[in-house]
Formats: C-alpha cells, structure tokens, sequence
C-alpha cells in the first residue's frame, strides 16, 4: 500500500529513532502522520526556543533532535538555535514547510527564500520535489547531520507535496542512522605515534579537553590517556564534565575563567609552561583559550579533531584527524609503548600542586559560599547545589553570568557528566528550553537550569509547555532587576553603564505560579537549600526566584584587580517628555 509523503517521512523518522518532534501544527499533514506512527509532538511557544530544546536533547543522547516550523516568520526563528548548534557542532533536522509548489515564485502567503534563510547556519539544505524520495531525503538529511562535524541541517517541504503518494523506493532502507557520531574515523597510524612520542618525552605536558569529547563520547578513554601519560588535563568551558574533577590530574575548567578565584587560578603557571599541549575536540576559540593567552605561543601543539579545518587555525599543531573516541583511545595505547619515566618520575608533584591549587581555592572562596548576605550571593547557591545534585543529573545554564557560575563553581564528580552552556554564539534564553530538553532526553535524571532574570525573560512562555507536556524541570532565576554581565564590561571598559541595563521588578515565582509551575521567592540565603530540595523531589515543574546580588562579579581574569571599577550604578534613565 503506497504511503503519501507526509507517511514516507514519519516512517523514515521511525527508523532512525526519533521519538519526538518540537513542531506547532505546520507541517499539519506531517504532524498527523508522525503522530499515528507513534512520535510525539512537542508544542512549544516560540521556535527559538524549540530550536534550543533540541539541541539540548541531542547534546544528552546523543540522538538528533527534530523540530518543525512553518514557512516565513516561523522558519526564521530557528536560525540563532541553528547558528548555536552548528558554531558547537550538534545536529539537528529542521523540517520546514514551503507553499504548495503549485504557488511558488507567485508571492505566496509566507512564501521566502529559505535557501538563503539558512545557508549560514546549516550543513546540507534540500527540498523534497519527488514524492517518491521522501525516505531517501531523510537519510540524507541523517548523513549529512550525524557525519563528520555534526550540525544542523534542512528538508524543505512543500505543503501539497506533503499529501502526494510516495511508492516505496527500489532499494530497501532499513538503517537506523539518527545517532552521532555516525561513523568514527580513525587518525593515520604515524601522527598518533608521533603524538605520543611527543608526550612522551616532554618536561610538562598538558591536555585540553573540548566539548568534542563529550559529543564522541570519549571521556572513559580520555580517562585512561591521563592515567597512562599522567599527564595533567584542564577542560573548555564545553569541556566540563568530560573528566571526573575530583581526579588527582583535573585543573577543572580553563578557559576563561583563570581569573582570581576560578577553577584553574593556582594552575595557571602549570598550564602557561606546558611545552607540548594536547588539544582535543575544540574549536580553540576566544573564550575556550582566554583570548589565545592561556598557553605560551612557544609550545609544540598536537590537535585531535574530526574536522580537519579546526587543527591548525590558530595553533600550528601535529595532526591527529579522526573521531576523538578513536582517536584518544589509540594515542593511548600507543603511549603505553612509550618510554613514561619521565611522566611517572614528575606525576607525584604534578598531583601534589593540583590538589594543594584545589584546596588553596576552596579556602578562598569559602566566605562568599557562606556569606548570608542579602540580596544572596551567587556563589552561595551553586555551593548549596553543588551539595545537592549528584553524579547523574543535568545542569544548564543560561548565557552571561549564568554559565560562569555553572563552570567556575559545580563539581563534575564523574567522567561524563554533563553540564549545558550555550557556549557557541552565547545567546541569552537557552538556559530553560535547555533544561526542557535534557529532561526529555534523559528523564531519569534531574535537569537543573540555572538562569539571570535577563536571559528568563526571552522564554518565559515556554514554563506554559513544560507544564502542560508534563516535563518536570527545576529552575533557579538569579532576580537582580539588571544585566549585571553586561553593568560589569560597560564599568570596566568605560567607567560608566548605559541606561540599558535595568529592569522593572518582576516576581517570577508569580510568574509560574500563574500557569500551573511550583514558584518560590527566595530572600534569604539560609531558605534557599530547604526549597532546592523540595523541588528536587517533587514531579512538578518548579520555580525558585532568587532575589540575588547585581555586584558579584565572576572569576574572570579581565575582573583581576578592577574590582573597584566594575561595580558602579547603573545611568540614570531620563524622564520622557510626553
């Protein structure tokens, strides 16, 4: 029996494991037919924020997300989640619908040139014109998302194709391809062992990790590339969580947060006097390198990456192309056949500087993880939700501030953990369609997003559709009425601010509150663990609205000795003239 189009496609779906569609009613006939195949469709309220909710769900699973979207205004809010997936390499099937192609080039209601739309922010842009290819386009789609560097790609669907009979193609598609990596292609035998020659015989070698082990899933084998080498490892901010923090050899997050009190504050001169550097599966990016400063420019660099263009951008580095999953564990191995005395003969120092750094920061940053000051600071809440949260839940941040107290102050307390930033463009309102995501990814686990009162307000709305799908997520709203990221950089880099920086009072607990969510209003510090705990184990989605410090700058080392510069009032808005 010949399906239409609309049938071929949910079919297709099927086998390559999707299970849910972030969609509004167009494509309607392919909701329809996704729907009486079982996948379930997710209604959210803005498709930016659809777009961040699939990017977080692949992040987790490893599995693509799929979201829907109607030709025109609809289409055009998926790019800043698309430009975010594909700058951090996730993928993602956007399914948009187009007029009927009866109409096209007639300026048709909605009708836009989404070819050009999204030709910067996708990998692989097609339109479905032959009925009978459907299936075959959603394979291709798969490829071209899960292959290589994942990212995000595009289908475009006509709407009276949609309805079309679609024979069954001539050669059976039966794989399941909706996974990444797809494949795991492994480096030329000769750069491994060159690369583990070259750790082998350095004074002071150093790993960074990238958000790209992550995405192999290759922390178990980065795990034993360190224990092998014993070599010291530091992450990207994308990086957290792909090594066990409490390791004797973890420096935490670098990047760019080496500043006073940061994570990798003491090991700074360990990591600028590295003389081989293994990086693995980044971008080597501004923040991911704190401006191209955080290692010396005289090291000798390897660089493992699955795209090619990566290795050597800014750091000229030996070559180690291929899936990092394959590739890490072959330098391991072949570092094993290495001469490591030299790497065993220094391992009890290294250990012995990382853990007394760790415990020299923990001391300093002890009175302002205590401190019961109001409005609350910060610091105190992650150390309450650093006691709290274990091994295998989620925590997401928001852009700005939200992300540095995510990754300058959790603990990742085993290989694998994750943490969510949207550290690729950085837009503020991921932190909560983040957390709606991961839940749906990994309903097992506690999903926790930490947000500013700044990045909420793009996506309120979407506390609506979590209630209503029933997807119980915690979120904590750091409520200082200001951009306090951006108060701080205007005070450093001009000695004054804007008259953009604040905003009117909003009780977001009433905001939740208002649509069926749990919402609590947090003044006093000492209340705030009690009510964590509560919504940790309740099974509804729940709101905690922290009334919190504007003047907590993060460990930045831009902030270094400017404390007194960057907490001034915000200007003054002048009065319009009505």
């Amino acid at each position: 029996m010949n399906q239409t189009v609309a049938g071929a496609i949910a079919s297709a779906l099927t086998r390559h494991g999707v299970e849910y569609i972030f969609g509004q009613s167009n494509p309607t006939a392919l909701m329809l037919a996704a729907e009486a195949e079982g996948i379930r469709q997710l209604l959210y309220r803005t498709e930016n924020a659809a777009g961040a909710m699939a990017d977080a769900y692949a992040r987790v699973t490893n599995k693509i997300g799929v979201v829907a979207a109607q030709n025109g205004p609809a289409a055009t809010l998926m790019v800043a989640p698309m430009a975010e997936a594909l700058t951090v390499s996730i993928p993602m099937l956007v399914l948009v619908q187009e007029v009927p192609a009866s109409e096209r080039d007639r300026n048709a209601f909605q009708e836009y040139d989404h070819f050009a739309l999204f030709q910067g922010v996708s990998k692989w842009i097609r339109r479905l014109d032959d009925p009978n290819r459907a299936a075959e386009y959603i394979d291709l789609a798969m490829m071209a998302a899960n292959s290589g560097k994942p990212g995000p790609v595009v289908l475009l669907l006509a709407k009276d194709v949609l309805r079309m009979p679609s024979n069954p193609p001539a050669f059976k598609r039966q794989q399941n391809l909706g996974s990444f990596p797809l494949d795991r292609p492994r480096p030329e035998a000769a750069a491994v062992s060159a690369a583990a020659r070259m750790l082998a015989e350095a004074e002071s070698p150093l790993v960074i990790a990238g958000g790209g082990v992550l995405a192999s899933q290759a922390s178990n084998e980065l795990a034993r590339l360190i224990e092998v080498g014993q070599i010291p490892v530091a992450t990207t901010n994308m990086g957290k969580g792909s090594v066990d923090e409490t390791s004797e050899l973890s420096m935490g997050v670098a990047a760019n947060i080496t500043g006073e009190n940061g994570p990798a504050y003491a090991h700074r001169d360990l990591i600028k006097n590295a003389d081989v550097v293994l990086f693995i599966g980044t971008r080597t990016n501004e923040n991911g390198t704190d401006s191209w400063t955080l290692t010396s420019p005289t090291a000798n660099y390897i660089h493992i990456d699955v795209d090619g263009t990566e290795v050597g951008r800014t750091y000229e580095a030996l070559r180690v192309v291929g899936d990092a999953r394959s590739a890490v564990a072959d330098l391991a191995t072949a570092l094993e056949y290495e001469d490591l005395s030299k790497r065993h003969k220094k391992s009890a120092k290294i250990k012995a500087d990382i853990v007394a750094g760790r415990k020299a920061r923990a001391q300093a940053i002890a009175p302002v993880c205590q401190s019961t000051a109001k409005p609350v600071m910060p610091q105190r809440l992650m150390s309450e939700l650093d006691k709290l949260i274990s091994p295998n839940d989620i925590v997401v941040a928001d852009a700005s501030y939200s992300s540095v107290w995510v990754l300058g102050y959790l603990t990742a307390r085993k290989a694998g953990q994750r943490f969510l930033t949207p550290r690729g463009l950085a837009g503020l309102g991921w932190g909560f369609p983040f957390a709606v995501g991961a839940k749906l990814g990994r309903p097992e686990a506690k999903a926790i997003a930490l947000v500013g009162d700044g990045g909420f307000a793009h996506v309120w709305a979407e506390l609506e559709m979590a209630v209503r799908e029933e997807i119980p997520v915690v979120v904590i709203v750091l409520n200082n009425a200001q951009l306090a990221m951006q108060k701080h950089g205007e005070a450093l880099g001009f000695g004054k601010t804007t008259t953009g920086i604040e905003f009117a009072a909003v009780d977001h607990a009433a905001v939740a509150r208002s649509v069926g969510a749990e919402g609590i209003r947090i003044e006093d510090p000492e209340d705030f663990a009690p009510a964590l705990k509560r919504a940790l184990a309740s099974d509804k989605v729940t709101l905690i609205d922290v009334i919190s410090s504007a003047d907590a700058a993060g460990p930045l080392r831009i902030f270094d000795g400017n404390a007194d510069l960057v907490n001034v009032q915000p200007a003054p808005k002048k009065l319009a003239k009505v």
